[in-house]
Parts: structure tokens; C-alpha cells; sequence
């Protein structure tokens, strides 16, 4: 009786669940919060957290500054370690492609304009202040 049980979930998961089982977020309610906020879409569309998904569905997650998009390959509604997470999808290589040029983007952003390693003083202020009056 509790082997159908398991067969029943195993071929059917809540985006919610497969979120956090795929570690895409730390928990269940930061998954739902994300999908709610509009920064899960499902097939090309916003939807809610108790959504059903399916093998070779298209998932697009955004987490900080990266947006991946995958496609769901196997279906877990257990969160288990990190290789068996990354099992449970495959990312697009327009996805990786996208997530690279960003990420080289922002490096390239951050070495043209590096932090110094103190505050300006006073009259370093000035001086900043005065060059964007200009501009």
C-alpha cells in the first residue's frame, strides 16, 4: 500500500516542492514567495506554487542577479544532497550562455571601477562632487 503511495508522488510534485527538492531555494516558503513574486515562471507564465509539473516542462528561476532557465528531466518531492538535486534538471545552453556574458559583464563593471580601500575625505568629496556637477 505505501509503495503506490510513493509511485503517486513520484509522478507528480508541486512547483514548490520540486524547487526546494531541485535547491534551487533553502526552503519551501522562500520557493513559495518567489513563484508568488513573479520570479518563477513555468512553461513561459507566471503560476502558483501548488502548479504540477511534469517531465520536459520549462522552468525559468531567477536567484540574485542570475536567471537560469531549466528543464525538468526527473521529479523529487524530498530534498536530498546536491548531486542528486542537479539530476533533477537540465539547464538550457542558452541559459549557460546568458549566465556567463552577465557574469563576465558584471566582472568586467567591478575591474573598471574598483572600490578604494578607504572613504574619500573632505576634499576628495568636493572634488566628486564638483566632476558630476559638470557632467
Amino acid at each position: 500500500m505505501t509503495q503506490g503511495k510513493n509511485l503517486t508522488e513520484n509522478t507528480s510534485t508541486r512547483l514548490d516542492k520540486w524547487l526546494w527538492a531541485a535547491r534551487f531555494y533553502k526552503t519551501r516558503a522562500i520557493a513559495k514567495q518567489m513563484i508568488d513574486g513573479g520570479k518563477v515562471f513555468y512553461n513561459g507564465q507566471r503560476s502558483k506554487s501548488g502548479k504540477t509539473v511534469a517531465i520536459g516542462d520549462l522552468v525559468k528561476v531567477r536567484q540574485g542577479f542570475e536567471e537560469k532557465e531549466v528543464t525538468i528531466i526527473a521529479l523529487a518531492d524530498k530534498r536530498k544532497d546536491a548531486t542528486f538535486a542537479q539530476t533533477l534538471y537540465l539547464e538550457t545552453p542558452a541559459s549557460i550562455e546568458t549566465r556567463e556574458k552577465n557574469a563576465l559583464a558584471r566582472k568586467q563593471g567591478i575591474l573598471l571601477s574598483p572600490a578604494s580601500d578607504t572613504k574619500p575625505d573632505k576634499k576628495q568629496r568636493r572634488k566628486i562632487r564638483q566632476f558630476k556637477e559638470r557632467i
